[in-house]
């Protein structure tokens, strides 16, 4: 029921939003509620989400600019998943009432909706995911078409997208066992008539994705859709491609967020993403070498979804003063990662580093938390982390679906298991939102025993 609320919910955002993310924001919705069980944990959610609402619906109807589909959007520079940034402006009075009042409208809805849950039809359960059946002879008929509600899939639609991901699994997956039991599942499921009813394609993408998952919790593996067609991957980005993200990044100062100096002379880094060296290394250099006096210093990573490893091996090679091998799970068995330590005039290489993590720590920022934590040069403070290790290459379907597929096995040469699934665990566990104040403490302490 949560979900069908939530997704009504994402109806408030532009069509090109529901398009672009839609699918991906409903499996980490489905992933939330998997883990925010009781009363308490599924309220503090909701109202997140509705806080959310009110501000995130207005920017995005009046300043978020659409980006034209381009092959990078989806390749990126190395052939992995990448996406542009769409950039926002100040609020207006205007549309903050308009979400505001949507958010109220949706919040009645949704205490409406639960009040009533008793009294709803059942419906057919795929997993952990539950779809209102429709007649599976009425959803047949329906051809692929484009209109006011935009594709609407037929069998023969669904038939093809299911047979092709299932013989990308059993062709690319990392773990091939694994990837012919995702096949062979997305078959049975078909044979089942249990996709019978998805006409719509960012619900069957979502729900081909769990699928998918059920067999192996895989966060770097999706099936994708898109309204509008994807383009012909060509075999690198075009040169404008490359200069508009660039400028995103360089409006967004590549997503160091903030720098600087705390009490007791602890720097403090807060940055979101991992970017491409070839954008930001200078935005980079100077927020390091802006913390260089620094006695001790905290990397907050509690709202970084992941990157470039290149950039992850830059910010480390601050952290020591000789070249250290780092375990990159997206590198094949006969390629070595070492940072570029030691970096000229740099003062970091033996201070204290302590890294703030959240469940939505993720990807290359896991690859970072990761390795320090194994190798010791790091304290990781806060909850454990999403999950996320192996980097996926997309692959085009057709013209309105795709999928991410995690391709590359990398050997461990660490003694304990990497963090695929399972997270990083933190070396002191406390809630994300007193990770800071925890981290200050310590690296406090810290400096009074010195």
């Amino acid at each position: 029921m949560s979900e069908k609320i939530y997704a009504w919910l994402l109806r408030l955002y532009p069509s090109r939003f529901n398009e672009a993310y839609g699918g991906e924001v409903l499996l980490l919705f489905r992933d939330r509620v998997r883990d925010e069980t009781g009363f308490f944990p599924c309220l503090r959610l909701w109202l997140g989400l509705l806080v959310d609402l009110v501000s995130s619906v207005p920017r995005e109807y009046l300043y978020a600019q659409p980006a034209r589909v381009d092959a990078s959007v989806w390749q990126g520079v190395n052939g992995e998943p990448a996406f542009y940034l769409l950039e926002g402006g100040s609020f207006r009075l205007g549309p903050l009432l308009l979400g505001s009042m949507l958010s109220s409208l949706a919040l009645g809805t949704f205490w409406l909706a639960l009040s009533h849950a008793g009294t709803m039809a059942p419906s057919r359960s795929h997993g952990n995911v539950k779809f209102d059946p429709q007649p599976a002879q009425h959803a047949d008929a329906i051809r692929t078409t484009k209109g006011a509600e935009g594709f609407r899939l037929d069998a023969a639609e669904r038939q093809r997208v299911i047979h092709a991901a299932a013989a990308i699994l059993k062709r690319y997956y990392v773990e091939r066992e694994n990837g012919r039991k995702m096949g062979d599942a997305l078959l049975a499921h078909e044979k089942r008539g249990d996709d019978n009813a998805m006409t719509d394609g960012v619900a069957f993408a979502a729900l081909l994705t769990q699928q998918m998952r059920d067999i192996t919790p895989d966060r770097h593996l999706t099936l994708d859709y898109s309204e509008d067609p994807f383009p012909e991957l060509p075999t690198a980005p075009t040169p404008a491609a490359v200069a508009a993200r660039r400028e995103a990044m360089r409006r967004q100062n590549c997503t160091f967020e903030k720098v600087e100096i705390l009490p007791h002379n602890i720097g403090y880094l807060k940055f979101n993403w991992f970017p491409d060296v070839s954008d930001c290394q200078p935005a980079a250099a100077a927020a390091m070498t802006s913390l260089n006096g620094a006695d001790a210093i905290i990397f907050d990573l509690r709202d970084n979804r992941g990157g470039q490893p290149e950039m992850v091996m830059l910010i480390a090679s601050y952290l020591f003063d000789h070249p250290e091998y780092m375990y990159n799970p997206r590198e094949n068995t006969t390629t070595k990662c070492w940072t570029r330590s030691p970096v000229p005039g740099n003062r970091l290489a033996d201070k204290p580093a302590y890294i703030l993590t959240s469940g939505s720590t993720f990807s290359g920022a896991e690859h970072f938390s990761y390795d320090l934590k194994v190798l010791k040069r790091a304290t990781l403070v806060g909850e454990t982390t999403g999950g996320g290790a192996h980097s996926g290459v997309w692959h085009r379907i057709d013209d309105h679906f795709g999928m991410s597929v995690p391709e590359t096995k990398a050997i461990n040469p660490f003694a304990v298991a990497d963090w695929a699934e399972i997270g990083v665990e933190p070396d002191v566990k406390v809630k994300a939102a007193d990770a800071m104040v925890t981290a200050e403490k310590l690296a406090q302490s810290w400096l009074t025993r010195k």
